[in-house]
């Protein structure tokens, strides 16, 4: 198993509960796949999806991506707002 630091942001992190968290995947998974755990345990994230950011390492990805022991992956809601 890999472990991963997961943050969330913005209506995720009021989805989820919390700013951020440690998931354990198995060798290999992507950012995808990663997102598709998530969906499931908190189907309301559903309604981001085909509408995110993806950035592991602080650097942007995409769900094809493959995670690494201790990567940071984050999911960057859209945002609005400004004049």
């Amino acid at each position: 198993m890999i472990s991963v630091r997961v943050r969330y942001f913005a209506g995720h992190r009021d989805i989820v509960g919390q700013a951020e968290q440690q998931m354990a995947l198995e060798p290999g998974a992507t950012v995808g796949d990663l997102w598709g755990l998530l969906v499931e345990r908190h189907p309301r994230l559903a309604g981001y999806s085909g509408r995110l950011l993806f950035a592991v390492n602080q650097e942007f990805a995409s769900p094809a991506t493959t995670l690494h022991d201790g990567d940071e992956v984050a999911f960057i809601p859209p945002v609005s707002g400004g004049v």
